[in-house]
């Protein structure tokens, strides 16, 4: 009976390494082969938003806490990185480490004053911190305010790479984004993943196993900070603007929408999250004002009927298919 249980779980190991490796070659190809078909600056943006998605994802979806405040890292990444690249005239590889150091120091900072809380205690205080930092991007100097910081420029990638080339662009955020979510899929899976999952399970359980709960969540923090940080100033270069809307609230809310709806707890969920999300608001910008309706209204919709996003309901439908043959 044992051995039928091993060989079922293997089995079942093996059927989700292989789900992975299908899902990552497709993902790779949409994202290789996109340019030719999609406009690439658009797909540049999806992978940036996709890569932010995933930070949240690891720190909500696998540590179960619920961050209100992921913009203050994206938004103050692209800053950093815009003000680094015009002013300072860093080049872009730097500009993008600046940006990543400073979402880093920020999810020290506001990690180690929001993780002793949970739940809703917990998201409140992000929501708070992440206020203060808008409030400090609209009056600080260097930002520009309202304007915020413009035409700056994408330089050379190490010196060498002209990255005001559309196809040199592309080919650096396809970069940046396969090695950030290859590091998020490594931690996912690391040890030290599994603990994180441990703790969103039963806290209290975990830490009679010896572990300490806080210090883990503090780190899972740091990295989706930093890997939100990454995503912010890589967009900041993207697009060659810093503005107001990456640090509103509104761009923390969006990024829950992407996870939720892409599928929270799963690996490719927020990718596919960003994409779909990104495209409604291209294709229903016509609508002015009403975007945020109609977005609303396609959210509420795709919860009620996929209650574990997309991914997820798709993984569930293709286990049932497969379970379905066999019997």
């Amino acid at each position: 009976m044992a051995a039928a249980e091993q060989v079922l779980t293997d089995s079942a190991r093996a059927r989700i390494v292989m789900g992975h490796r299908v899902a990552l070659g497709l993902m790779l190809a949409f994202f290789a082969l996109g340019p030719m078909f999609i406009y690439p600056v658009f797909l540049m943006k999806v992978m940036c938003f996709g890569l932010y998605a995933c930070a949240f994802n690891l720190l909500l979806g696998f540590a179960g806490l619920l961050s209100f405040g992921h913009a203050m890292f994206l938004g103050m990444a692209g800053y950093v990185a815009a003000h680094a690249a015009k002013v300072w005239g860093l080049t872009p590889e730097l500009a993008i480490l600046a940006g990543a150091a400073t979402a880093c120091v920020l999810g020290v900072i506001s990690g180690l004053i929001a993780i002793r809380r949970q739940g809703i205690y917990f998201a409140m205080i992000t929501l708070a911190l992440a206020q203060m930092v808008y409030f400090f991007c609209v009056q600080a100097p260097f930002t520009g305010g309202e304007d915020g910081i413009q035409a700056v420029p994408r330089g050379r990638l190490f010196g060498i790479v002209d990255l005001s080339d559309v196809r040199a662009m592309y080919a650096t955020v396809f970069v940046i984004f396969f090695a950030g979510f290859a590091l998020i899929y490594r931690i996912i899976h690391s040890p030290f993943g599994q603990v994180l999952k441990a703790i969103r399970e039963n806290e209290p359980r975990a830490i009679s196993l010896g572990y300490d709960a806080s210090r883990y969540k503090l780190i899972a923090f740091v990295l989706s900070a930093t890997l939100s940080g990454v995503a912010g100033a890589t967009n900041a270069l993207v697009f060659q603007l810093a503005a107001l809307n990456a640090v509103h609230w509104a761009m923390s809310g969006e990024v829950v929408l992407m996870t939720l709806l892409g599928g929270l707890g799963t690996v490719f969920g927020p990718v596919v999250g960003a994409l779909v999300v990104l495209t409604m608001e291209n294709y229903l910008a016509q609508l002015g004002a009403w975007v945020t309706i109609a977005q609303g209204a396609i959210f509420v919709v795709c919860v009620l009927t996929f209650r574990r996003g997309i991914v997820g309901e798709l993984a569930a439908f293709l286990n049932r298919s497969r379970d379905g043959a066999k019997h």
